[in-house]
């Protein structure tokens, strides 16, 4: 979520409107096990797809700052490459003030992302196209790929020349994963070169994905559980180069 001009000092805090909608989600939704190295975003992304009946599909999504040296987030370390400009954008503070959730948001800029990580996706018709989960693995491998590393991939700007994916359900095998400590089986994406992702059912109507760059998975614990409105570990985005 981007934020452009004057945002009032006393703006309501939007990650309070997002876990309201998760609440009121009416299917589970799953995200990974909270550990050190990871801080779960405040603000989930949440698309909807609706139809004559009505509502056809809906998902929330989390992302996640990574954090490299877990015991000290002001670790400069931490940080990714910045141009000066940039930096110094992040780092002065308007005349006008801002509130307090939107210097943090924008201060976490500063730090790697694991972006839409996880997704939960529920499906109003079980059988219909592309709803299965190994359709929805390849579907968010794509998403993932398309919006994160298109220079790797040596696509151009605009995405609306982008090539047919490479990613197929050809690529998906069996696999476990933990959720809620418990082994369940699983289908995975272990054939890019750029990220691994991997997924599990939740219910007939209902799937969940995770798609992590690869350069990331040796710190992140691939383990589930399902969402509940325990406050997140906030992003300490203290620096001593402040």
């Amino acid at each position: 979520m981007e934020y452009s001009g004057v945002v009032p000092t006393d703006a309501p805090d939007p990650s309070i409107e997002s876990e309201k909608r998760l609440r009121s989600l009416p299917f589970p939704v799953f995200e990974l096990r909270p550990q050190r190295s990871l801080t779960r975003t405040p603000i989930a992304g949440f698309t909807e797809t609706t139809g004559m009946a009505g509502r056809e599909e809906v998902s929330a999504s989390f992302s996640y700052t990574l954090w490299r040296y877990p015991d000290d987030h002001a670790d400069p370390r931490n940080e990714i490459e910045l141009d000066e400009a940039t930096r110094r954008s992040l780092m002065e503070e308007p005349p006008w003030g801002r509130p307090a959730w939107l210097i943090a948001h924008v201060q976490a800029f500063r730090y790697p992302m694991l972006w839409e990580a996880v997704r939960t996706k529920w499906h109003a018709s079980p059988g219909r196209a592309r709803s299965s989960l190994p359709e929805q693995l390849v579907d968010h491998t794509d998403h993932i790929l398309r919006n994160q590393f298109r220079e790797e991939l040596g696509l151009s700007a605009d995405p609306r020349v982008d090539p047919e994916s490479n990613t197929t359900t050809a690529s998906v095998s069996e696999a476990s994963v933990e959720v809620d400590g418990e082994e369940r089986p699983a289908m995975q994406i272990d054939t890019d070169p750029l990220v691994y992702s991997i997924g599990f059912p939740i219910d007939e109507q209902v799937t969940c994905t995770a798609v992590i760059p690869r350069d990331a998975l040796a710190l992140v614990d691939l383990a589930f559980t399902r969402f509940s409105a325990r406050p997140h570990t906030p992003a300490r985005t203290d620096s001593s180069d402040g």
